[in-house]
C-alpha cells in the first residue's frame, strides 16, 4: 500500500449554522499533484486551512504523513494562501529572511534558483510588484521549503494568463516528488494538465476523487468537461 500523506477521515466543519465541510473523507499518497476543484464558496479554503492546521474541524480527523495535524505537522506542511503572507514595506530580500528565519526548512539556494525562473530580483519592493509578480514571489516561498506537502491555495487566481503559465511551469519545475501537492482552484482548464489526480468538492461534500488519467480514459473527457458536467446546475 503506498503511504498515505494527506489523510481526512469524516471531517466536518461548521460556522455556527453554517456548514461548510460535511463528512469529507479522502486519501492522496506521495509524489501526486492533486486538485482540488470546486466553484467558489464550495469549502476549498476550509479544507486547506484544516490540513494546515489553521483551523480545526469540528468532526473528524485529519493527518499528514501518519501524524495528527496540529503543531508538529505544520514543519512538514507548506501553505500559500489565498492571500499575501508578505507585507507591502519589504523588499524581496526582506521576505527571503522572513522565510528563512521562520522556517527550518527553508532553501535560501532554491529560492534564489527560483526568483531568477520567476524574473524577480531580491531588489524588489513588494509594494511595486504586480498581482502577477506578487503571486510568482508568493509561490516562490512556498515551493522554497522542503515540506511532506505543499498547500496551493488558488495560485492563479486573479493573475493573467503569462503569470499563469509561468507559475504552472514553475510548479512542474521546483516540484519534489517524494513530497505531494495540493492545488485548490475553479480555474480548471488552465492548470488541468500538472494534476495527476482531482478530487471535486460541491457544497462541502467531496463528489469526487479519481486520476486524470482514468476520467480521460473512462468517461472520454478533459477534467474541465467533467468539471462542467459535475457543477452544472
Amino acid at each position: 500500500m503506498e503511504e498515505s500523506l494527506l489523510q481526512f477521515q469524516g471531517i466536518s466543519k461548521s460556522y455556527g449554522s453554517k456548514k461548510a465541510l460535511r463528512d469529507v473523507t479522502f486519501d492522496i499518497g506521495a509524489g501526486k499533484i492533486v486538485g482540488l476543484l470546486g466553484t467558489n464558496g464550495s469549502g476549498k479554503t476550509t479544507l486547506m486551512k484544516i490540513a494546515a492546521g489553521l483551523i480545526r474541524p469540528s468532526q473528524g480527523t485529519a493527518s499528514v504523513a501518519g501524524i495528527p495535524v496540529g503543531l508538529s505537522t505544520k514543519a512538514i506542511v507548506s501553505f500559500m494562501p489565498d492571500r499575501p503572507l508578505t507585507e507591502s514595506w519589504m523588499k524581496v530580500s526582506d521576505a527571503l529572511e522572513f522565510s528563512r528565519d521562520f522556517y527550518a526548512d527553508f532553501d535560501e539556494a532554491k529560492a534564489r534558483k527560483m526568483l531568477d525562473f520567476m524574473n524577480l530580483s531580491t531588489r524588489d519592493r513588494i509594494s511595486s510588484l504586480s498581482k502577477g509578480m506578487n503571486e510568482r514571489l508568493q509561490l516562490t516561498l512556498a515551493l522554497s521549503r522542503n515540506a511532506k506537502l505543499y498547500l496551493l491555495d488558488e495560485p492563479i487566481g486573479g493573475v493573467d494568463p503569462v503569470a499563469r503559465t509561468k507559475i504552472l511551469d514553475a510548479i512542474v519545475e521546483f516540484y519534489s516528488e517524494d513530497s505531494s501537492m495540493l492545488i485548490s482552484t475553479h480555474l480548471v482548464r488552465d492548470i488541468e494538465r500538472i494534476f495527476d489526480e482531482v478530487i471535486f468538492i460541491r457544497d462541502g461534500q467531496v463528489v469526487m476523487q479519481d486520476e486524470v488519467e482514468n476520467i480521460r480514459i473512462k468517461h472520454g473527457k478533459s477534467v474541465d468537461d467533467m468539471f462542467k458536467e459535475v457543477f452544472a446546475e
